[in-house]
């Protein structure tokens, strides 16, 4: 196993949605043979599945007062929240590299880590539900994967102190409203820190990424690991990807299952985003969210417009009612009506 550097020019990378594409880079482009494995820290930001619908995993809310990122990963899993406290790590394979890595077996992936925290103090670890990572019977870290051809990914999350209030408020309850996507498991976390040893309780986050890096490689200092480091080349190329897909609001905010398009519209009122199909000059499926209103002032307009012709007259009805009015505002009229009658 090597150890991958994901520093740019020598500078440590926090955006979430940059740290969040360079498994794709290494699993679908630069595809470096054998078994690598890679440690990273995020600014605060929220980490969706692929197949999950981020209308029922987030308070768009609470991001946008906070500055949180909303990220969309290539793999499946539920919703995460990342911040400064928090690593993730992620292995990287490409063909075989023989030492018993398989996909969709977490253990070997998982083994590492928690032999490292055990060595660093933390009693009691255990692998739950196949891909968690749990310490005294509570999660600190959830696992996933994903793959292409003879390459994939498997990664997660160690909790060191993550702002846990934070979490709670940027991830809402699983909702009762019926949804395309898979759902997130809300179970209870904890922090890591409280169970290691003093020497480690009181690091700050690069320094407690590079204690433990050492007791996976079994070194006294990082120097001693066989390194790929990323250069211009590659950053070119995960620059590429990131403005062709992976920073665009059209994969984060809008490949929500079950939707076909997806526009983003900035309001006097706040940020609206809205996934709708149309098939047959009629309005099949819509859903709304933002900082507009409230997510049941949005689900109750989205009702009223499903099943809509996609005529102009037919959906300013619609958006010029007293109580839509009161929640998107007059401004809101023009743009809405313009995006769901165009002619595809």
């Amino acid at each position: 196993m090597f150890l991958i550097d994901t520093n740019r020019q020598g500078q440590v990378v926090t955006d979430a949605i940059v740290n969040q594409s360079i498994d794709n880079y290494l699993v679908n482009d630069l595809k470096l043979p054998g078994h690598g494995l890679m440690m990273y820290v995020n600014r605060p930001a929220v980490i969706v599945g692929i197949n999950q619908n981020v209308t029922a995993e987030v308070d768009f809310h609470y991001l946008a007062q906070h500055d949180v990122q909303l990220v969309r990963r290539t793999s499946g899993g539920g919703a995460v929240y990342h911040d400064e406290r928090n690593l993730i790590f992620e292995h990287i394979i490409n063909g075989d590299p023989q030492d018993g890595s398989q996909f969709g077996d977490y253990t070997v992936f998982a083994n590492p880590v928690l032999k490292a925290l055990a060595a660093m103090g933390v009693p009691n670890l255990a692998i739950s539900q196949k891909s968690n990572l749990v310490v005294a019977g509570k999660k600190f870290s959830g696992m996933t994967m994903f793959k292409n051809g003879d390459g994939y990914a498997a990664g997660g999350t160690i909790m060191y102190d993550l702002n846990v209030d934070a979490a709670h408020q940027a991830l809402i309850p699983v909702s009762a409203r019926p949804h395309r996507g898979v759902a997130s498991n809300r179970v209870p976390i904890t922090n890591l820190r409280q169970y290691l040893a003093p020497e480690y309780q009181n690091l700050d986050i690069q320094a407690f990424k590079t204690a433990l890096l050492c007791h996976i490689f079994e070194v006294n200092n990082l120097d001693e690991v066989e390194t790929y480091h990323l250069s211009a080349h590659d950053w070119e190329i995960i620059d590429q990807r990131l403005a062709e897909k992976y920073a665009t609001d059209a994969w984060n905010y809008g490949a929500n299952p079950g939707f076909r398009d997806y526009r983003r519209v900035t309001l006097p009122t706040g940020q609206l985003h809205v996934n709708f199909t149309r098939r047959a000059e009629q309005l099949r499926a819509i859903t709304l969210f933002g900082t507009v209103g409230t997510p049941a002032d949005l689900h109750a307009i989205a009702d009223q417009l499903a099943g809509q012709p996609t005529t102009v007259a037919a959906i300013q009805a619609i958006l010029q009612r007293p109580e839509v009015v009161a929640v998107l505002g007059p401004a809101a009229v023009a743009p809405l009506t313009e995006i769901l009658t165009e002619k595809v």
